[in-house]
């Protein structure tokens, strides 16, 4: 979450060619409604049902970059459909990072609390352990640039065998 998986999947999508999906856009997209509004009305457990079905379709598609929510790795379907079916690249940076690129959000549903702080140091611990995984390959973020996280990604993607030059 606030990771920049949208941006960095979009252009690292238009460096390989493939169609970019933002799997949170397209739940929206399917339910006509925004996420919050989703989680309002059906809870958390409504929208990771929406999102497993959303990704079992996407990740069935070919010459495909989808960039998933942060917390499509908690259900169990969702990390074998990731691991059996592409490539996963882990975007990584520090709850500092994350508090900064959230703070003035309202779109985010769980950081709607007293402490945001607290809620994203208790995701990352939760999360780390399933990205990791899913993760082919990790890329540390941090406070860099979008194009730098793509060049990062390109070249371990070489390395592995798992790109072109």
């Amino acid at each position: 979450m606030g990771v920049g998986k949208t941006t960095i999947g979009r252009m690292l999508a238009h460096e390989l060619g493939l169609r970019f999906v933002d799997c949170d856009q397209e739940i929206e997209h399917r339910a006509g409604a925004n996420i919050a509004w989703i989680f309002d009305v059906e809870g958390e457990p409504g929208f990771r049902l929406r999102e497993t079905h959303v990704l079992d379709e996407l990740t069935q598609e070919d010459r495909i970059l989808v960039a998933t929510g942060g917390g499509a790795v908690l259900k169990e379907d969702n990390r074998g459909y990731l691991k059996e079916r592409g490539i996963v690249v882990h975007l990584d940076t520090s709850v500092d990072m994350l508090v900064k690129r959230t703070a003035r959000d309202k779109k985010r549903p769980l950081l709607q609390t007293a402490n945001p702080r607290a809620v994203l140091e208790k995701i990352k611990e939760d999360r780390d352990p399933l990205y990791r995984e899913v993760a082919d390959i990790r890329v540390f973020v941090g406070d860099n640039s979008s194009r730098k996280a793509v060049s990062q990604i390109l070249e371990n993607l070489k390395k592995e065998g798992l790109a072109q030059d």
